[in-house]
């Protein structure tokens, strides 16, 4: 006998956990339509050459590979012991698997878009929720399986596009509840700049790589990983001192310019940052020159969310710019910035800090308790009009004792109780008991609505 079981970082979720996260993407969504995006949907499996290649050396570990089909036929188990042979070593290969679950939303958006050029309208704003796959150690706050929630706008190269970005994050994660989130904010330009200063262009990734690490290990174990990615004493000492940048926005801004006095790059990039701060005055945002994304595609502004201070789960969010990703596709010149929000991180955060509306739980309104085969038509029927007056209920239909059916429905949260015996049906009226309080009301059948509305 199998006993069942989930795949290590994959989850179930039951009806009050669905409950509440369909309210954080309803909170998201409805900000996202209000800053004029439309929704978008891609497969969750793309060809491996759309993937790989996309999200650095790290990033391509994590893809979930999907096997060809009849590999274990005779003819094909050479091919299939050679594909292996080829996929341990990083390479891709035909021979064994031509697909993979997707690794996030980006991508495949920017194919989308490369295979639709002709046909969208430039600037084109999506957003998109859908689940991504992630072979990953799963942990607190960390699933291999889970759900994204992106929103880009590709087509336009305007720094206004990332003031409205980070404006949605504001609106949408205080409608949640979220005061107290942190919005932090760096230039991809500037982490050039300082691989140009060291003269180590050519170790740029690697350089963001490490540095995307900085809290999870620590400055000194930084020290020894830029290190390993031979760069030299003076070098690692340059790195090291950009990092301890301390200060407000205009300090950090200031630190910054002398540190890098006359790269041309970084000026730029200084240069993007004091426009976006300027004008999301009534946000708040901090520089964080730490902050890295080890992500390629990112070309200028890059955005991390992290939870409140009281709860320690880090990254609830984050993107940035990326003026070329359809340029992987063949199709130069479309630039574009996007921002993702980490739904699964957001619901425990939320669970955590008990932000979750008490109604969610009460999807129901009403239920009406069997009473007997004689009255039950005549709930079916009060139900079916309740519905149309869309008042979510249900009829008990199971000859059970009260006490049995009164627990049904304080386990599921419904706050009233319809009861119609044979004297409430001679008199067409319907004994309604609030379960909180225990009150307990007479209403005429033709009432019941407006009596539960109110």
């Amino acid at each position: 006998m199998t006993v069942p079981s989930l795949p290590q970082g994959m989850r179930d979720f039951d009806a009050t956990t669905v409950q509440k996260r369909n309210y954080i993407l309803d909170t998201i969504k409805n900000v996202f339509i209000l800053h004029g995006f439309l929704p978008l949907e891609t497969p969750a499996m793309e060809n491996l050459d759309t993937l790989l290649g996309k999200y650095g050396d790290e990033g391509d570990k994590l893809i979930f590979k999907v096997l060809n089909n009849g590999l274990n036929d005779e003819k094909n188990k050479e091919k299939a012991a050679r594909g292996f042979e080829k996929l341990m070593t990083g390479k891709a290969t035909a021979e064994l698997t031509e697909r993979a679950l997707k690794y996030d939303l980006t991508i495949p958006f920017a194919r989308y878009v490369a295979m639709n050029k002709n046909t969208i309208t430039l600037p084109f704003k999506r957003y998109q929720t859908q689940q991504v796959w992630r072979a990953d150690r799963p942990q607190r706050g960390r699933y291999r399986e889970f759900t994204q929630c992106d929103v880009d706008v590709v087509g336009s190269k305007s720094l206004w596009n990332e003031i409205d970005l980070a404006k949605i994050y504001h609106e949408a994660l205080t409608s949640l509840g979220l005061e107290n989130y942190s919005l932090q904010i760096n230039n991809r330009k500037i982490l050039s700049a300082l691989a140009e200063k060291i003269n180590a262009e050519d170790k740029m990734t690697a350089i963001t790589v490490v540095i995307d690490k900085l809290d999870k290990v620590g400055i000194e174990k930084l020290t020894t990983l830029l290190q390993e990615i031979n760069l030299e004493e003076a070098q690692v000492n340059a790195v090291v001192e950009y990092l301890n940048i301390k200060g407000t926005n205009e300090e950090k801004i200031n630190s910054l310019s002398n540190f890098f006095s006359g790269n041309t790059t970084a000026t730029e990039g200084i240069k993007e940052l004091s426009f976006v701060l300027e004008n999301c005055r009534d946000i708040n945002i901090n520089i964080d020159q730490t902050l890295a994304r080890g992500l390629n595609y990112y070309t200028g502004c890059i955005y991390e969310v992290k939870a409140p201070k009281e709860v320690s789960i880090g990254s609830i969010g984050g993107g940035g710019r990326y003026d070329d990703l359809t340029g992987m596709f063949g199709v130069k010149d479309i630039p574009g910035v996007g921002i993702s929000f980490g739904i699964d991180r957001i619901y425990d955060v939320l669970e955590e800090l008990n932000l979750f509306p008490e109604a969610l739980a009460q999807s129901l309104k009403t239920i009406f308790f069997y009473m007997g085969e004689e009255t039950i038509a005549n709930c079916q029927n009060l139900a079916d009009q309740l519905r149309k007056d869309n008042i979510a209920c249900e009829v008990y239909t199971e000859k059970a004792k009260l006490d049995k059916q009164f627990k049904y429905a304080e386990k599921k949260g419904i706050p009233f109780v319809i009861m119609i015996g044979a004297d409430e049906l001679s008199e067409q009226i319907a004994s309604i008991k609030e379960l909180k309080t225990g009150l307990q009301h007479k209403v005429k059948f033709n009432e019941v609505a407006a009596f539960l509305n109110k």
